[in-house]
C-alpha cells in the first residue's frame, strides 16, 4: 500500500518536473509556440500527464509567473533594512534585484515577457505583485527625497526606469559573457545612486 504522504509526494515531484520543462520550453520558444507535448518530453513524462497535475499551458505559465514574483518580493525583504541610509538602502535593494534577473535570466525572461498570455484573472494576480514590487522601491526613492539626499524630478519614473533595466537584464545576459551576476548587481547599483543624485565621495 501507498501511502497518501508518498503519492502526495510523487505528485509534488511531478509537479516540479512539469514546471521546470515549461520553464526551459517557454524560454526557449515562448509560450505560444511551446506544446504540452514539449513540456511534456522536456519532463520524460506522457503528454497526458501534464493535464494530470494543470488545467492547461497557461496554468504552469501562471504558476511560474506567481511564483517568480514573489521570489522578488522576498529578494527585496532580504535586503533593504528600513533603518539604514536611502542610498545604501536603495543600492542593497537594486544590487539584489538584477544580480537576481542575471542569476535567473531563465526564469525572468518567462515571468517578465509573457505576461500577455495569461488570462485576464492571472493577469490581474501577478501585476498586483508587479505593483507592490514598484511601491517598495518606490518607497526608498521618497525616503531619499524626504531626507534631502535624493535629486529626482519624478519619483515614479525614475523608479520605474531603474526597475525596467534591472529586469532587461533577464533578456540579453548569459553567464558565460561579460560580469558575474553579483558584478552586474553591483553595477547596476551604481547606476540606479547616479540616477537619483547620489555621487560617490
Amino acid at each position: 500500500m501507498v501511502s497518501s504522504t508518498g503519492t502526495s509526494s510523487k505528485s509534488a515531484a511531478a509537479r516540479q518536473r512539469l514546471l521546470a520543462a515549461a520553464l526551459e520550453a517557454f524560454a526557449a520558444k515562448g509560450f505560444n509556440a511551446t506544446t504540452t507535448r514539449d513540456i511534456a518530453n522536456g519532463a520524460k513524462m506522457s503528454s497526458a500527464a501534464v493535464y494530470v497535475h494543470f488545467r492547461s499551458k497557461e496554468e504552469l505559465l501562471f504558476e511560474l509567473s506567481e511564483a517568480g514574483h514573489r521570489r522578488i518580493l522576498d529578494v527585496i525583504d532580504d535586503v533593504d533594512d528600513a533603518s539604514a541610509p536611502p542610498a545604501a538602502r536603495l543600492r542593497a535593494v537594486i544590487s539584489a534585484f538584477t544580480g537576481h534577473h542575471a542569476r535567473e535570466h531563465v526564469g525572468g525572461r518567462v515571468v517578465n515577457y509573457e505576461l500577455a498570455a495569461l488570462a485576464p484573472e492571472h493577469l490581474d494576480t501577478v501585476m498586483e505583485l508587479r505593483r507592490e514590487i514598484t511601491r517598495r522601491v518606490r518607497a526608498i526613492v521618497d525616503a531619499g527625497i524626504a531626507a534631502g539626499d535624493f535629486d529626482v524630478a519624478d519619483a515614479q519614473a525614475t523608479t520605474n526606469a531603474m526597475l525596467s533595466m534591472g529586469i532587461d537584464v533577464a533578456r540579453w545576459y548569459r553567464p558565460e559573457k561579460g560580469l558575474s551576476p553579483e558584478e552586474m548587481g553591483r553595477f547596476y547599483a551604481d547606476l540606479a545612486t547616479r540616477m537619483v543624485g547620489v555621487r560617490d565621495r
